[in-house]
């Protein structure tokens, strides 16, 4: 019997896995300097389909995966994993850490607009406001980071743009995520999204692989490399879809916001980097957005 966990458990698992989609980004720019960007994605999904492989086999309850589902299934994998990832790495070389920081906010905004367009979800006043905290949190931990940090491109437009089109690709992911949960087991989506994954970026993995020194890894960029696989591909899409299985996707977006929140407190307390008053701030409105998101709604009225 597939496993439906309860309404706190959804929402831990959804925070769980934003805050761990930003641990594995922050924790994995040692990665990014060893490994070229499609031979680290090989190896993520390689990595993934080896631990999912028992996750393939359709369960007893599962109806046959229709025409319908398997063209879900790959927009899945080809906008949240694919494009998500070759927009997002090119957009930022192209721009700044601040801007595309500031871009990244609207995510919980264009998901809960999609959910309204695409799912017929209502979206109340509360979520709205949750929306507004969220974004404003992330752009104020934008704005909270080093000038260093930022870049001076003359395509910097262009960036800002890929940018924007990596949060159209998670927005999308989410949304697609919830219409899959109707039909499948978080383990299953998991393990066919991983699958696709593997399977686009292979031919520029190989590539990049037949041109890599694979001597000059050391052993903990190795460890660092399975755990990024596993998170990234295993842990984070199956608490995702676990989540969304009981949350509907407009609030389930609100949670996004633990992704550059986990990320900056990664840099904080293993990397070494200083937090700031704003940043401070913007924690508070993060996470005031999440709580708008998740306490429950007053009762009107008592029928006893």
């Amino acid at each position: 019997m597939p496993f439906v966990p309860n309404r706190f458990l959804a929402y831990l698992c959804l925070a769980l896995s934003m805050a761990l989609v930003g641990s594995y980004v922050a924790l994995s720019k040692p990665l990014a300097l060893v490994f070229p960007v499609f031979l680290l994605a090989w190896l993520r999904f390689g990595i993934g389909a080896v631990a999912m492989l028992r996750w393939l086999k359709r369960p007893a309850t599962e109806l046959p995966l229709s025409g319908h589902t398997r063209l879900l299934v790959f927009l899945e994998s080809f906008l949240g994993n694919f494009l998500f990832t070759l927009c997002m790495i090119t957009g930022v070389s192209m721009t700044s850490a601040v801007s595309a920081g500031v871009i990244m906010s609207a995510i919980p905004a264009v998901v809960a607009l999609m959910s309204w367009g695409f799912l017929k979800e209502r979206i109340g006043a509360r979520i709205w406001a949750a929306v507004v905290c969220g974004a404003l949190g992330i752009g104020l931990l934008s704005l909270a980071t080093s000038p260093s940090a930022t870049g001076a491109h003359g395509d910097a437009w262009l960036g800002n743009l890929l940018v924007f089109a990596a949060v159209l690709c998670e927005a999308a992911y989410a949304i697609i995520g919830k219409k899959l949960t109707d039909s499948l087991s978080p383990k299953r989506i998991s393990a066919i999204i991983n699958l696709w994954g593997l399977a686009l970026v292979t031919p520029m993995g190989l590539w990049a692989a037949l041109h890599f020194d694979f001597a000059v890894v050391r052993a903990p960029i190795w460890v660092l490399l399975v755990f990024y696989g596993l998170a990234a591909s295993v842990w984070t899409v199956w608490l995702w879809m676990t989540g969304l299985k009981v949350i509907p996707a407009s609030q389930a977006g609100v949670f996004t916001v633990m992704l550059p929140v986990s990320a900056a407190l990664v840099g904080v307390l293993v990397l070494g980097e200083t937090l700031s008053r704003l940043q401070l701030v913007a924690f508070a409105l993060a996470l005031a957005g999440v709580l708008l998101a998740t306490l429950p709604a007053p009762r009107r009225g008592n029928n006893s």
